[in-house]
């Protein structure tokens, strides 16, 4: 009689339709009444709440300032710092003028908080994760046997929810990291903030001055030379910003998840310690598998970054010629920070696979250097007055050769022609 009790129970018990996949766990323990109900609906309030696209970015600006919270006070710029910033964007502007034919981009200049980085930034992060979040998502739905997908039916829709919500948790988690290291808004090479807006986080730049063994104005000039370069190359450029997010997009696109990997690390997650899923995110648990595709991708993302900092390292190198002492070492301390990487700048890359650091950037310097001694620093600028101008990356080996024509697909004649054509022609409609 017991035996038949047994069979009428086994034949009642609901079968979890995520058995096998990387929710069985999770969703087990849920209906089997392991955890409680009312605190776990209370932690995934927010991560099934509606939003748009693959990834809840509302929950990541959330986790993105949690950590930085965490991570110690973050006090609003004061009317000295705003002041400072100000008058060293001021200064800055003046000494460009000299350096090159690319007017001000920037027409306000001030000081934010880290919370306000990523207040201001969050949009066009968006922009940038979207893509592979969108794959990662898919990655987990298609984890699911076509038999769980027939039971699961509306759940399927709640497990892409929990897959968006994952990944912008641990998109959070980094962009709370970055935001203690920046330095402004355009830092790692990307226009990120407001558009005219040169944007300089005071305590981001006294970290970086610390040991440096320069004065603390020093730092802030060069810190606003930098960013207010970058701001004349962008505005300059129509193309440049579409170049580089297309290049983050086409990463995205070649996004590969190894689902293996993520049902390994969610089948041993205890559903009841919601920080058991903030170490998971920590060790990269979406972290991408680097596919032919992507690497193409990086590379070109990598060469445009090289050139968009040795541009602004070669102009900010001569506003400053005999300006600013200081300078020199302060480019080398940059040079130094940009090809190394902070701590949560390296950890962006480890969980989202997506570097931004520019290796041959002494190269990309040396280019456009080398350019201005041949041809003048208006021929320097007069490049990136078009996508089909710009050196590739084969020049970084021989930037010598691109200043005398040696190595470009299009012979000398018809590069000096083009560019010539540019200088006369439309030369002055871009410093307008």
């Amino acid at each position: 009689m017991a035996d038949d009790d047994e069979a009428d129970h086994d034949r009642q018990e609901p079968q979890n339709p995520f058995a096998g996949t990387p929710m069985e766990q999770m969703f087990g323990a849920f209906s089997s009444g392991q955890v409680d109900m009312n605190q776990i609906m209370g932690q995934m309030q927010k991560m099934f709440a509606p939003h748009k696209g693959s990834v809840n970015f509302d929950l990541a600006k959330d986790v993105a300032r949690q950590t930085l919270a965490a991570a110690g006070p973050d006090p609003t710029p004061n009317s000295a710092q705003r002041g400072a910033v100000d008058d060293a964007a001021r200064l800055a502007e003046s000494w460009l003028d000299t350096a090159t034919s690319i007017p001000a981009g920037a027409t306000t200049a001030t000081a934010w908080s880290r919370a306000e980085w990523i207040e201001a930034t969050a949009g066009t992060w968006q922009q940038l994760v979207e893509p592979i979040a969108e794959h990662v998502v898919k990655a987990m739905s298609e984890a699911l046997p076509e038999e769980a997908k027939a039971m699961a039916g509306p759940l399927l829709g709640m497990l892409s929810q929990a897959g968006g919500a994952m990944f912008g948790q641990q998109v959070g988690q980094a962009l709370g990291g970055l935001a203690g290291e920046v330095l402004s808004s355009t830092d790692i090479g990307l226009p990120l903030g407001t558009e005219r807006v040169a944007a300089v986080l005071p305590a981001g730049v006294e970290a970086f001055g610390e040991g440096l063994d320069q004065s603390a104005s020093d730092v802030l000039l060069y810190v606003v030379l930098r960013e207010c370069a970058h701001h004349r190359l962008f505005q300059h450029s129509p193309w440049l910003r579409s170049a580089l997010v297309g290049a983050i997009e086409e990463y995205g696109r070649g996004t590969r998840i190894d689902v293996s990997a993520i049902e390994s690390q969610m089948r041993g997650l205890d559903p009841s310690r919601p920080e058991d899923i903030q170490e998971a995110l920590a060790g990269g648990m979406f972290e991408p598998e680097r596919t032919p595709e992507q690497q193409r991708a990086l590379d070109r993302l990598e060469t445009l970054l090289a050139f968009i900092e040795g541009w602004v390292d070669e102009v900010v190198a001569q506003a400053t010629t005999g300006r600013m002492p200081a300078a020199a070492p302060l480019a080398e301390a940059m040079r130094r920070r940009r090809a190394t990487g902070g701590p949560a700048e390296q950890t962006f890359a480890a969980l989202v696979g997506l570097e931004l650091r520019p290796r041959k950037l002494r190269e990309a310097t040396s280019l456009w250097a080398a350019l201005r001694d041949r041809q003048g620093a208006d021929a320097r600028d007069a490049v990136w007055s078009h996508p089909d101008l710009m050196p590739v990356a084969s020049d970084l080996d021989d930037p010598l050769g691109f200043a005398q024509g040696e190595t470009r697909s299009q012979s000398d004649d018809d590069f000096d022609a083009a560019l010539g054509q540019l200088l006369d022609g439309n030369g002055g409609e871009s410093k307008e």
